[in-house]
């Protein structure tokens, strides 16, 4: 089994690429292979979608490597591959960004994404540090992940669903803030499990034995 995280030049991935080899050798779940090659992608059984910073900068940066964001979208819906966003990766499954401009995403979530609105003033913009996961729906990938289990972010906006159970936890900051969807063979989270300890590294090893 090959396990692509695509490399679009959105963040470093040393991190993530080093907790998912570690969870791929514990759950002899095939090789991880960080690319930014269609041709990886097309050949993947599971993909992976990072990004880090602005919503826009990520959706023009996919774009400026040929042919890849099509075969993240063959993944997704003819292929029907596992596949996980991580923070602007996931923001990017919904329909609409709204950072800085209006930006049409993969539109494979239904929702937007708006900025964070504490209701308490006191809370700081970017929602950034350690959380507690509120899980409010059942799914795979959470298996052993509990209300309750911290988990690290750090971003200023958040994807809005517009059918509720496509969200599967959220974490409290002023009001509810989007943790984690999913929908049908795509699954997204908010938070960074490379850096969530625990929590993350049994996510990423719940993803890793995922079966859509």
């Amino acid at each position: 089994m090959r396990t692509v995280l695509v490399d679009y030049d959105s963040g470093n991935l040393h991190s993530a690429q080093k907790a998912f080899e570690r969870m791929a050798r514990e759950e002899d779940a095939g090789e991880i292979v960080v690319s930014s090659r269609p041709e990886d992608v097309a050949r993947a059984d599971r993909v992976v979608l990072p990004g880090d910073g602005a919503f826009p900068a990520c959706r023009r940066g996919l774009k400026g490597f040929g042919g890849l964001e099509e075969a993240l979208l063959e993944a997704i819906g003819p292929r029907a591959l596992p596949f996980l966003g991580i923070c602007v990766g996931m923001q990017m499954l919904a329909t609409t960004g709204r950072e800085y401009e209006e930006v049409a995403g993969f539109g494979v979530v239904p929702g937007t994404v708006e900025r964070i609105v504490p209701s308490d003033p006191a809370l700081k913009v970017p929602h950034m540090g350690w959380n507690d996961l509120v899980v409010t729906e059942a799914h795979p990938v959470l298996d052993g992940v509990a209300t309750g289990d911290h988990a690290y972010f750090v971003h200023s906006y958040q994807m809005i669903v517009d059918t509720p159970s496509d969200r599967l936890a959220h974490v409290e900051y002023g009001g509810d803030v989007t943790a984690i969807v999913a929908r049908g063979n795509v699954v997204g989270t908010q938070f960074h499990p490379e850096k969530s300890q625990r929590t993350g590294l049994r996510l990423i090893a719940n993803f890793l034995r995922w079966a859509p």
